[in-house]
Order: C-alpha cells, then sequence, then structure tokens
C-alpha cells in the first residue's frame, strides 16, 4: 500500500532512494569483483529500475496538478 500523505510520500521516497543507492554500490562493488555473478547483477539492476520508476510515480504524487 502505498502512503497517501505527502510527509508519508517524501518519507517513502527517502527510502527508496537510499535503497536505490545501496544497491548501486553492491553492483558496482560486484562488477568489480572477478568472478561476478551475471545473473544477481542482473537481477540487481531490475530491482534498482523497479526502485527508480517507484520513486518517479511517488514524486509525481507530490506536485500538485496544474490547471489545464
Amino acid at each position: 500500500m502505498e502512503p497517501t500523505n505527502p510527509a508519508e510520500i517524501a518519507q517513502r521516497v527517502a527510502e527508496l532512494k537510499l535503497e536505490h543507492r545501496d544497491l548501486d554500490a553492491e553492483i558496482a562493488r560486484m562488477i568489480d569483483d572477478a568472478p561476478a555473478d551475471e545473473l544477481t547483477i542482473k537481477r540487481l539492476k531490475k530491482r534498482k529500475l523497479q526502485l527508480k520508476d517507484c520513486i518517479a510515480r511517488l514524486e509525481s504524487r507530490l506536485i500538485p496538478d496544474q490547471p489545464a
């Protein structure tokens, strides 16, 4: 269930950005390792993209609707 309160949305966005940053560091570390597990790296990259989409969706909810 996604938050509806702007403060809750902002908190959730911050949490997701932290997870996204952590995944980025983990992916970089795995790529630097010689025997990298390609399947795991692909899964982490997919999760990272899902987080990015979720962050964008939540951030768009924080922007008030503009009359046309």
